[in-house]
């Protein structure tokens, strides 16, 4: 099998992302504060270009969900490709949780984003075909993040704590009853801790 990541941005109490997440506020609201460490705080230091490394690391496929793909919900109303504009970071194929099937939608730079209505298995499942032995990230948002740590499939865990707190939001460890990793690497700055998690064989 593939080594299988996920990096997250997450606030001391708990949420990846904030309440009202919205077309405006992808992130919910104040959620854009957990990630100043990598979108332009002048305070970023070393520590923060090193965890943006990790995070932007080349991997051989993606799961993500239908929430953070888009602001669309139900059925598909409109034509969306996406938050990144023509050529998103991903350059691989992206497995989209969704309970509405679409075709799939090829991007610059070798994105194509393909959607699964099976859930989370069969999305996995496919990103793990496609990967090679290049290596599957989980990109997030939280209720996909979520399935995966229940699932058992993530080998590394990396968490950039930031030192905010949002009092709500999505949160990535309600319903996970272990964690089963431990820290292989700390780094911090004034925007973030980041810890770096590998499974504990």
């Amino acid at each position: 099998m593939p080594d299988t990541t996920c990096h997250m941005s997450i606030s001391l109490d708990g949420f990846v992302a904030g309440p009202d997440q919205s077309r405006e506020d992808p992130l919910g609201k104040r959620g854009r504060e957990l990630h100043g460490w990598h979108i332009g705080d002048p305070r970023a230091n070393d520590a923060d270009k090193v965890a943006n490394e990790w995070l932007m690391r080349p991997r051989g496929a993606y799961v993500m969900g239908r929430n953070m793909f888009g602001p669309i919900r139900g059925d598909w109303d409109e034509e969306w490709t996406g938050w990144w504009g023509p050529e998103p970071p991903y350059h691989a194929p992206v497995f989209v949780l969704t309970h509405h099937g679409h075709d799939p939608i090829e991007m610059d730079g070798g994105t194509i984003f393909h959607f699964v209505t099976e859930g989370f298995d069969a999305a996995y499942f496919a990103a793990c075909q496609a990967a090679g032995d290049n290596g599957v990230d989980i990109a997030g948002g939280a209720s996909t993040v979520r399935q995966a740590l229940i699932a058992g499939v993530i080998d590394e865990l990396t968490l950039d704590i930031a030192p905010v707190l949002l009092g709500s939001g999505e949160r990535i460890f309600d319903g996970v009853e272990s964690f089963g990793f431990e820290p292989a690497e700390v780094l911090h700055s004034p925007l973030a801790t980041h810890i770096r998690y590998r499974r504990v064989s």
